[in-house]
Formats: structure tokens, sequence, C-alpha cells
């Protein structure tokens, strides 16, 4: 299939993208959903639905991976909050329905890569999208077992960093900034002690992928800074502003198995 893939930025969504490929479909464009430029803390907007954290690199991981990446400002809120969503004006899912609806005009895509692995909250919503746009939703991570797909993700050679942290155990100064692979063992410790999802699929963390077997070219970090959120004595939540970011070609040039471009669609 075509197949579009909602991105974050994070380990996730690019993790079920190369599942999508390995699964024998074709990724012709991405989709983010990001926070409006003027709003308030919106680096960290409080969304029940999307990472919006590392959102102002998201250009930069379209060009990574030479595809056509569609944008969209989230204008709606968080409304219905039910178990089951129902379509609802106003509601922040229907800013998703409005973005994958445009991506099947221009692209023709057939199918939709998501990263979930555990919220039934996020996978419901968007799986009501796809049904409503007839798309199929493509979700290779749901359900899986977080310790190995966390060593599997790391064994792949996606290369993403610690960009928010929100849990007891996590400590801005030293973990933001940190690799999968740096962080691994010290998550598995705090899963044991504590019941920390190793994904960070209770909040307690986000990522952001510099590089991975997909990028034709990696992101380099030139400077970022440290925000404090929320400085709880026991589980602070802090992220990463990128500050200076650059693409640097990679060593051995990724096959272009994909139709190239360097637009990108904003709404």
């Amino acid at each position: 299939m075509r197949v579009a893939a909602l991105i974050s930025g994070g380990k996730d969504s690019c993790y079920n993208m190369m599942q999508c490929i390995a699964a024998g479909h074709q990724i012709v464009a991405l989709a983010n959903l990001r926070p409006a430029e003027n709003q308030v803390g919106s680096d960290e907007l409080d969304s029940y639905m999307y990472q919006t954290v590392g959102h102002h690199a998201i250009d930069l991981y379209a060009e990574a991976m030479a595809l056509p990446l569609y944008r969209r400002t989230i204008r709606g809120r968080s409304l219905d909050i039910g178990r089951v969503y129902t379509k609802c004006d106003g509601d922040e899912v229907e800013d998703l329905y409005e973005l994958l609806k445009l991506v099947k005009e221009k692209e023709e895509v057939e199918g939709i890569s998501v990263g979930a692995i555990l919220s039934d909250y996020q996978r419901g919503r968007v799986e009501n999208v796809c049904k409503r746009l007839d798309l199929q939703p493509l979700a290779y991570l749901w359900q899986r077992n977080q310790e190995e797909l966390l060593r599997e993700m790391i064994s792949s050679n996606i290369q993403a960093v610690i960009i928010k942290v929100a849990a007891f155990g996590l400590d801005p100064d030293k973990h933001l900034g940190k690799t999968l692979d740096q962080m691994e063992p010290y998550l598995l410790e705090l899963s044991k002690k504590y019941g920390v999802h190793v994904c960070g699929e209770g909040g307690e963390y986000e990522t952001f992928t510099l590089d991975c077997p997909l990028f034709k070219k990696k992101i380099i970090v030139d400077s970022s800074e440290v925000v404090i959120h929320s400085a709880d004595a026991f589980a602070p939540v802090a992220y990463l502003r990128f500050l200076e970011l650059h693409l640097e070609d990679k060593v051995s040039p990724v096959p272009d198995n994909y139709r190239t471009s360097n637009y990108i669609h904003n709404s």
C-alpha cells in the first residue's frame, strides 16, 4: 500500500515506519500536527493525543527522509474524552481528520502508519478518523512487550534522544539529551523498582529521532536548552528545546527507494 506516516519525531512513529516497509508497504508522505506558533507554552501543549515537544525540528526530519511533509496546526481541544470517540466539532481529533483528508487527496494513500503502543485513547481516535476516510491504520507496535520493543529499536539503529522527562527517577540534568542506548539499563531498573514503562507509554519520557536507517541524512543538534515545565521535587517535568540544528550527509547513503521531494504543506 501507499502509506502516509503520522510522525511526532519520536522513536515509536519512526520504528513503525520501518515495520511498514518491512511488511512491503511504501511510505510516500509524512504527516504531523503542531501547536500554534504564537501560543504560550506551545512547546508542551496540553494534549491527550499529540506529542508537541520537538515540533520545531520536524521540517528537518522530513528533509532527512526526503519525503513530502503535511502539517496542520492543532486548533481544537480535548473535548470528547470518553472511551469511544464520536465526531465532535472543535475537538483536536478533527484536526487529524482534516490533515489526513488532505494527505489522502494529494498523495492517494491507502494506509496510515501509527506508532501507538499502549494508549487505547489514541488508537481509538486514529481508527475513528481512518474509518471515516476509508484508510487502513497500520500499528505494528500495538500491545508489544515494551522491553523487547525498546531492545529492537536500539538494535535497528534508531538514534533517538530523550527530549522530555516526567517521572520519578528521571532527572532533567542527567537524562535529557541521552540516547535510548545510554538510557536502556536505567529505564529497565526504573521499571523494576517503580513500574515505569520502559518505552515511556505512561508519559514518563518522550524522544526525538536524529537518525535511523530510513534517513538519507542525519540530524545534528548544535545547541539546545533545558526548559523546566513543572519543578516538582520528586518528578520534575522538563524538556529540551532545540535552538540550532543542521543536517549532515551519512557515510553510506541510503538507496533512493522513494520519490524525493522537498516541499512542505502547512495548513
